[in-house]
């Protein structure tokens, strides 16, 4: 039985253009549930991951409305992490639990609150780059930044921002707890938006101020869990060099060695395909049978090998 590690994109939870009610997500959730029930009903074990910008996106700004109306205590950004894990994670076993059991499947499916170690001299804690939370005007931008240490920028016209370190994955905490649940036959949800990342200093963990990559994250718990394929579903079906240009070319089946040349020769944006493209290629590298990057709505089929970019071995 092939084992599939599946990373879902924001477009599993949150379409673009809605307003993020519950029903909205719970709805989008329920569709999701029915492709991941399908590729169960096909044999595979699965463990599945998922972003969360949005939702902490949301969450910070109930915080900061909070705080500045009510007095109310803003919580740090690892604490909205994790209670976004908690969140997105009901909401993905309740709707998974829900279509098994209508197919007749009686599967334990658990959601682990899961902690990303990061190393606390990664060159990101030096390079803030990644805009979390509202917009500001630049004088109240500054005025936070001096207030709470902040480092802000402006962000494409639309307003200023708070950036944070985006750090590197070197493992889950509680990748022991996954493996043993995996090795059970519980079908788990872990590594939400890339963990809550922590940094270990004297044997103790500390939560830092930081945002993971959830696809780098997701690899790390594809080798953990010791997965035969890595699968990234996104609202694209895979990836293209000389995207948007004349000379335009989707890559289908590709060698893991072919993908690394066109990485570092620039194809793939830091900010949307970047990461996932790096993702697959370090799966592929250390062992893993095949990465694939392909659109939500076609997960069965890119797992047969029919669509999506195939990343293998060569």
């Amino acid at each position: 039985m092939k084992r599939v590690v599946i990373a879902l994109g924001g477009n599993a939870i949150l379409q673009r253009g809605q307003k993020g009610t519950y029903e909205e997500q719970m709805e989008n959730v329920r569709k999701t549930a029915r492709q991941i029930a399908d590729i169960i009903e096909k044999g595979y074990e699965v463990v599945i991951t998922h972003g969360n910008g949005p939702q902490v996106g949301a969450l910070l700004l109930h915080m900061d409305a909070g705080q500045q109306v009510y007095g109310i205590p803003a919580q740090p950004m690892d604490v909205a992490g994790a209670m976004t894990q908690g969140q997105i994670g009901y909401m993905i076993q309740q709707a998974l639990i829900n279509e098994l059991r209508a197919r007749g499947i009686d599967r334990p499916v658990a959601t682990i609150v899961t902690q990303t170690l990061v190393d606390k001299n990664d060159p990101a804690f030096q390079n803030p780059s990644k805009p979390v939370g509202p917009f500001y005007d630049e004088e109240t931008a500054k005025k936070l930044a001096k207030e709470k240490g902040w480092v802000v920028v402006e962000d494409a016209g639309r307003g200023w921002r708070r950036v944070v370190p985006s750090p590197d994955p070197k493992g889950h905490v509680e990748a022991p707890v996954i493996q043993d649940l995996v090795e059970k036959g519980f079908i788990v949800i872990a590594s939400g938006g890339g963990g809550v990342p922590v940094v270990e200093e004297d044997g103790r963990l500390k939560g830092v101020e930081a945002v993971i990559d959830k696809d780098l994250a997701g690899e790390k718990l594809a080798e953990e869990v010791k997965a035969d394929i890595f699968m990234i579903l996104t609202d694209v079906n895979g990836a293209a060099i000389n995207f948007g240009k004349p000379n335009e070319k989707w890559l289908e089946r590709v060698t893991v060695g072919e993908l690394r040349k066109y990485y570092e020769e620039g194809h793939f944006k830091k900010g949307s395909m970047g990461p996932k493209v790096l993702a697959v290629i370090r799966f592929v590298e250390w062992g893993g049978e095949r990465g694939i990057i392909a659109s939500l709505d076609r997960a069965v089929e890119a797992l047969e090998g029919k669509t999506g970019t195939q990343v293998v071995k060569g």
